[in-house]
C-alpha cells in the first residue's frame, strides 16, 4: 500500500446521516487487507457562553455515542475477525478528522453529494477538507462499488503527476487485493485551436502509460492491465470510464494535469460526478 503507513483504517461516522454504505466500504477493506477498524463520530464542543444551547450538543453527543455502538454491532455481524472500535469526538468534524487522518492508513468518508457552494459552505461538510489535507488516502463513498459488473475493475487516472504516481501504484494494490482488471486512463485536454500534431500528443500518451505502468505489471502480474489515451474533459472522461468500476483512483496535490483548485478541479469534479467510490491518493 502507497503512502505513509498507519495502524488501522478510519471511517467517519456522521450521527445525522445513513452510516451503512461507507462503513462497509471501509470494513471490507479492513477485512482484505487484514487490519483494524477504528469508527469516528465528532460530537460539537458545549460552549459554555450559550447555556440554552446544552439541549442540541447533548442530544448530538448521544446519538454520536448511540451510532458508534450500532455501527460497531454491524461490523462484527458482518466481519467477526475484524478488530474494531469506536471513538466519539469533540470539535468540528473536518479538523477533528483531519487530525485523526495522520495516524490513519485510510480514512473512508460518506458524500451526499452537495453541490460544490454547499461542499464549502455547509457547516457539516467534511469530504472537500478531509480530502485536500489528509497525509493518506481517502475515499469518499457516495454510490455503491459495481460488484456485479463482471469481470470487475479498478480505473486509475494517469496524468504524469507525482500523485497520479502514487494512485497508480496504489490502483494496482487494489485491484490486486480483489482479483479485479486495471483501467489506466491518461485524459488530454483537446487544443484550442486545431493541429497538426494530434498524433505526436497521442504517442506521448501512450509513452506514459507504458513507462508509468512497466515496473507495476511486473510486481504485480495477475492484474489484468489495459491503457487508455483519450481527448477529452479529464472528469467527464474518468467518470465515464469508471461508471460501472469498483472504484476511481486519483491523485491529488500533484503538479500535472489534474491540478488547479486546492484540493484539483478534476479531483474535486469528480468527487461530486463520479458514480462509483473514488479514492484520492497523495503524494509520496
Amino acid at each position: 500500500m502507497t503512502g505513509r503507513r498507519g495502524k488501522d483504517i478510519v471511517a467517519g461516522i456522521d450521527p445525522a446521516r445513513d452510516w451503512h454504505l461507507p462503513l462497509a466500504w471501509a470494513a471490507d477493506e479492513a477485512h482484505r487487507r487484514r487490519l483494524s477498524l477504528r469508527m469516528v463520530a465528532v460530537a460539537p464542543q458545549h460552549d459554555t457562553h450559550h447555556v440554552d444551547d446544552i439541549t442540541g450538543p447533548v442530544d448530538l453527543r448521544r446519538a454520536g455515542a448511540d451510532r458508534l455502538e450500532q455501527a460497531r454491532n454491524w461490523v462484527r455481524d458482518r466481519h467477526p475477525e475484524v478488530d474494531v472500535t469506536g471513538d466519539l469526538l469533540h470539535g468540528f468534524p473536518a479538523p477533528v478528522l483531519g487530525r485523526v487522518a495522520k495516524e490513519a492508513r485510510l480514512v473512508v468518508l460518506g458524500s451526499r453529494h452537495l453541490s460544490r457552494t454547499a461542499e464549502f459552505f455547509s457547516a457539516g461538510s467534511v469530504v472537500v477538507p478531509v480530502s485536500a489535507q489528509a497525509s493518506c488516502p481517502v475515499v469518499v463513498v457516495g454510490d455503491a462499488e459495481h460488484i456485479s459488473q463482471q469481470p470487475p475493475y479498478v480505473v486509475v487516472g494517469l496524468d504524469g503527476s507525482a500523485s497520479a504516481t502514487a494512485a497508480l501504484a496504489f490502483a494496482f494494490d487494489e485491484a490486486d487485493l480483489r482479483g479485479a482488471a486495471l483501467r489506466v486512463v491518461c485524459v488530454r485536454q483537446p487544443p484550442l485551436f486545431m493541429s497538426n500534431d494530434e498524433e505526436v500528443a497521442l504517442r506521448a500518451q501512450r509513452a506514459l502509460l507504458s513507462e508509468a505502468t512497466a515496473g507495476l505489471s511486473d510486481k504485480y502480474p495477475d492484474v489484468h492491465v489495459t491503457h487508455e489515451a483519450m481527448t477529452g474533459h479529464p472528469v467527464e472522461e474518468l467518470a465515464r470510464a469508471a461508471e460501472h468500476a469498483l472504484a476511481l483512483v486519483v491523485g491529488r496535490r500533484g503538479r500535472g494535469g489534474y491540478t488547479g483548485m486546492r484540493l484539483g478541479s478534476v479531483v474535486h469534479g469528480l468527487l461530486h460526478r463520479a458514480h462509483c467510490p473514488v479514492i484520492t491518493v497523495p503524494s509520496e
